[in-house]
């Protein structure tokens, strides 16, 4: 489906697998900046933070005790963990090959915020990251950056500060109020919401969250934000919200209510485009004995796959379901009329 789930609050597996849960060494970094500040963090309250299960991070405490060598113990009278000498830096990390790539593969994404006011933070965050390698694993990441290049197309604007405001409201379940610009209408629409989870989908940033005043999900473009403030409430977040499973039966974000069963012909041509990517998590392709194709998906809503269906020209046709081939025929029709010869054309 083209989507880079750029995960800021994600959801881990208990049983281990969900492919948003935050890197590892994002998450002892970021208890290391807890017990640096003397926060005295505690596995029950991060595990709630970091959506991490308490297994998983007293892992991480473990690992950064023996491994590390790090000073952590545990106060009972706070509660919490506590670094029992200073400690200035995080110790260097000896990182493997994919672990040194994977690294490079985030600092390569950074590109696309170039120019807008995430760019700065991110790289410093990077540089932070990258400080605690140890001297090989640092040169060795210095001779991969000119292998690997990223080309985002048409990135979003990013306003730093909504970031910060919605971020704190993840992490501690404030209420928001923000103004809200649809597309087509022309009024700016107040809304209330619980916010859930924020997704990076084709380099465009949303927000899933409960809208209270509809009482349902809504997922909303942060570039259509406007006046995005916290309130004095807390919202419970419910157990069982999983981003993969709200956005399973979309074909990019826009979330529907029906049940499609998608089947698409491709000629031999479009076939070895079709076959090199994964489009979406229900796809199944069907090659035919002339090297040509049936692409078979299981969507709730048809209106973000007719423009991905139209981008193949007449390499691709629809087969099921009726309604979509109608509302294809409806587009077709609607542009021949715009190209036509009777057409206002600028000279």
């Amino acid at each position: 489906m083209g989507a880079c789930h750029l995960t800021v609050m994600a959801m881990e597996d208990t049983k281990g697998g969900a492919i948003h849960s935050r890197p590892p060494l994002g998450r002892m970094m970021r208890l290391h900046s807890l017990l640096q500040d003397n926060k005295f963090p505690n596995c029950s309250k991060l595990s709630e933070e970091l959506e991490i299960s308490v297994r998983t991070l007293k892992r991480d405490v473990a690992f950064m005790k023996i491994r590390l060598n790090l000073p952590i113990e545990y106060n009972e009278s706070r509660h919490g963990y506590f670094y029992s000498r200073p400690v200035k830096s995080f110790p260097n990390v000896h990182a493997s090959e994919a672990d040194l790539f994977a690294l490079l593969v985030a600092q390569k994404a950074i590109s696309q915020y170039q120019g807008t006011e995430l760019q700065k933070p991110l790289e410093g965050v990077f540089q932070k990251l990258a400080g605690q390698l140890d001297q090989r694993a640092a040169y060795t990441l210095g001779n991969l950056e000119e292998i690997l290049s990223f080309r985002p197309f048409a990135p979003g604007d990013s306003d730093l500060e909504v970031f910060k405001v919605l971020i704190k409201a993840l992490r501690e379940r404030w209420i928001v109020t923000f103004d809200y610009k649809k597309l087509g209408v022309r009024q700016r629409q107040p809304r209330q919401v619980h916010p859930y989870h924020l997704a990076c989908i084709e380099n465009r940033w949303y927000l899933i969250a409960f809208d209270v005043d509809r009482s349902a999900l809504r997922t909303f473009v942060l570039t259509r934000l406007h006046n995005v403030k916290l309130t004095d409430q807390k919202f419970p977040r419910p157990t069982n919200f999983k981003p993969d499973e709200y956005l399973r039966g979309s074909f990019k974000v826009f979330k529907g209510k029906e049940d499609y069963q998608v089947v698409i012909q491709f000629d031999a041509w479009a076939t070895d485009l079709l076959r090199e990517r994964k489009w979406h998590s229900s796809q199944q392709i069907e090659v035919q004995p002339d090297g040509s194709s049936r692409l078979r998906l299981r969507l709730n809503n048809l209106e973000e796959v007719e423009g991905w269906i139209l981008s193949w020209g007449n390499h691709a046709k629809v087969l099921q379901p009726p309604e979509l081939v109608v509302r294809l025929q409806r587009i077709i029709s609607d542009l021949v009329k715009s190209y036509g010869p009777e057409s206002n054309t600028e000279n």
